[in-house]
């Protein structure tokens, strides 16, 4: 296949995998019974500031339902099909940050602390763009800090779904399946934090969004199956 061949083919899948992705992504909501668990969301706006709204990588095709704030920019990988999560997301009102505060992105985490400042609550997937899986990078911690936002970290089960073969194993769940979005508590990083307390803070930020992806597992009766798969999962 040519090299313009190849570029035909992003420009028109960036052009009509969006309306389509998040078509999809509504008409899966409109079939399931979605649950919003935890306090942290409400805690962290009660001030009317702007937060960090973190989650996994993994967890993104029903996130425009978990956030329900006043505008959100999401911070969103120039790398692969960014440009096709970023146009999705459009769909859904919210804007997009491009680029990577783990890939030498000064300008990315530059324009998220902007971003926060002006008001907008910001979208973080902290184990991307390219992982480890469930790992959180440094990224999110930096923007809390110089932002002077909390982090809300939220995580999301589905009681039967399609786990992807990618690096962060994107679930994407089936129609009439049970859901839900657990939140947990604000978490602040001082404006003055050192190299080693922000390193404090990135182990308890994974530690916590680990806690809250079992608790959400456990919420919608996920269990391991004998041959090592949770029921009403699926591998593709």
């Amino acid at each position: 296949m040519s090299r313009m061949s190849r570029m035909t083919r992003r420009r028109a899948g960036v052009a009509v995998i969006p309306p389509i992705a998040s078509l999809l992504i509504r008409l899966i909501r409109l079939t399931m019974r979605l649950r919003h668990v935890g306090g942290g969301l409400e805690a962290a706006r009660s001030g009317g500031a702007p937060y960090i709204h973190a989650f996994w990588h993994g967890h993104l095709f029903l996130m425009p339902y978990s956030y329900r704030g006043r505008g959100i920019s999401i911070l969103i990988s120039e790398h692969g099909d960014g440009e096709i999560i970023a146009r999705t997301m459009a769909w859904f009102g919210h804007r997009s940050i491009r680029g990577s505060t783990t890939s030498g992105g000064a300008s990315a985490l530059r324009s998220a602390v902007r971003a926060l400042r002006e008001g907008r609550d910001l979208g973080f997937t902290p184990d991307g763009p390219r992982g480890p899986r469930h790992r959180v990078q440094m990224g999110v911690i930096q923007a809390a800090r110089l932002g002077g936002a909390p982090i809300v970290p939220v995580a999301f089960a589905a009681s039967a779904r399609r786990v992807m073969g990618s690096w962060d194993g994107f679930i994407v769940p089936y129609p009439f399946s049970r859901g839900v979005f657990v939140y947990g508590e604000p978490m602040r990083v001082a404006p003055g934090a050192g190299r080693d307390e922000m390193e404090g803070a990135r182990a308890l930020l994974e530690s916590r969004m680990r806690e809250l992806t079992e608790r959400a597992e456990a919420l919608v009766g996920r269990l391991p199956s004998a041959a090592g798969t949770s029921a009403g999962e699926r591998h593709a």
